[in-house]
């Protein structure tokens, strides 16, 4: 009689894997928790540089047009008012092909807020230029 020999894994083995996979996923689980934090940090900042360089654009081609302080220019089929030789708060919106994955705040339509925040606690704001100077963009929301 022949004996007949059993294929498979004990108790002992599935346990010890089992312990193995807990004590991995203890250690790793931390790591990606803090991944969706920082791709909304990112998310902000592309906007940010988004937001920066359509108004640099509109800028060339208004010194380009030698405008004035409250010029409005037709560009792609949108009507740009400018504000010291820069886009206003009320038309950087209109410069931009795209906001996925944004919404604008409201009456603030300078004010980007990113989808699936909280309390519209993260956000990317557009300041119009001031007399002499530049747009600034402002951050909220955890943004570094």
């Amino acid at each position: 009689m022949k004996k007949r020999m059993q294929a498979g894994f004990t108790l002992v083995e599935l346990i010890v894997v089992i312990v193995i996979l807990g004590i991995l996923a203890a250690v790793a689980l931390p790591k990606f928790m803090g991944l969706e934090r920082e791709a909304r940090i990112a998310a902000v900042k592309s906007m940010g540089g988004t937001l920066l360089s359509a108004a640099n654009m509109a800028h060339g081609l208004c010194m380009a047009q030698n405008c004035v302080n409250g010029s409005i220019i037709r560009i792609d089929n949108q009507d740009i008012t400018f504000q010291n030789r820069y886009p206003n708060n009320a038309s950087i919106r209109l410069l931009l092909q795209s906001f996925e994955g944004f919404r604008t705040n409201g009456a603030n339509q300078n004010q980007f807020v990113k989808l699936g925040s909280t309390n519209n606690n993260c956000f990317v704001q557009y300041n119009q230029a001031p007399a002499n100077g530049t747009p600034t963009i402002t951050y909220q929301g955890g943004v570094r």
